[in-house]
């Protein structure tokens, strides 16, 4: 539901309000950003890195809730993990298929690869630096920036 209210509000936005839909692709790639740089990232990360470690930990579960209890907390886990990325689909276009294949890539990177802190912090950089091009760029946002119309006769 999150996910489908920032998809609507973009859509308002660039259709009635192009420059805070710019004022929003520019806090989407600076909030990215700074979230893959911070501390909670890597913790998420860490539980992610390790899932022996998980099916141990749920094995101590017990009761009538534990299934529950075992997908709400992994599932915390992995959207603490991916959400920042998944959000500059918001920025980039909902249905670019290139964006989803690169992010998709890097989350993989991320949880498998021995550098994968290493690239989560580099995209986060990457991110930041984007929020700034995207002040004076705005086609670096394209699914909030609205297209041009056509006029017809």
């Amino acid at each position: 539901m999150p996910a489908y209210g920032l998809a609507w509000l973009a859509g308002w936005l660039t259709g009635k309000h192009p420059s805070a839909a710019h004022v929003m692709a520019v806090a989407v790639f600076a909030v990215c950003g700074i979230y893959q740089l911070s501390p909670l990232k890597d913790r998420c990360l860490a539980h992610c890195r390790s899932p022996l470690g998980l099916l141990l930990h749920y094995g101590s579960y017990r009761g009538r809730l534990r299934d529950l209890r075992v997908g709400a907390h992994h599932g915390g886990y992995c959207l603490g993990c991916c959400w920042s990325l998944m959000v500059i689909l918001i920025a980039v276009g909902i249905m670019n298929v290139a964006v989803m294949v690169g992010l998709a890539a890097l989350v993989l990177i991320e949880k498998t690869w021995r550098w994968g802190p290493a690239a989560g912090r580099l995209a986060g950089a990457a991110a930041l630096a984007l929020a700034v091009a995207t002040i004076w760029l705005p086609w670096l946002a394209p699914g909030l920036h609205a297209a041009p119309q056509m006029m017809m006769n």
